[in-house]
């Protein structure tokens, strides 16, 4: 298992209401397209957000957070949330409205 099925659930419920979501497996986990962009995924126990790059130098300075890397590289714009920050649904909705408001400025795919 790659994705944690409490996390995916708490996810997919707090998504359930953004226009133009959708869930589909990638890279051994669970992620959420935003109007065909990557906006957040579920790898094991984590949360992977992506972020407005200039922000991402002062996001990886906050406690429970990091780079994502699950294939040997970084890459900037792109967070992993451990566990202990995303315990709470405060915490959860944070990480995610991250994201989403960083994805809502993409262009649709």
């Amino acid at each position: 298992m790659h994705s944690d099925p409490k996390l995916t659930a708490r996810v997919s419920a707090a998504t359930q209401d953004w226009r133009g979501v959708e869930a589909k497996k990638m890279f051994g986990g669970i992620a959420w397209m935003l109007r065909g962009n990557m906006c957040a995924g579920v790898w094991h126990d984590r949360l992977i957000v992506r972020c407005v790059p200039e922000d991402w130098p002062a996001h990886l300075k906050e406690k429970h957070v990091r780079e994502m890397d699950i294939t040997g590289r970084s890459m900037k714009g792109w967070l992993m949330v451990e566990p202990a920050a995303i315990r709470t649904a405060s915490g959860l909705k944070r990480w995610l409205e991250v994201s989403r408001r960083f994805v809502s400025t993409l262009p649709a795919k």
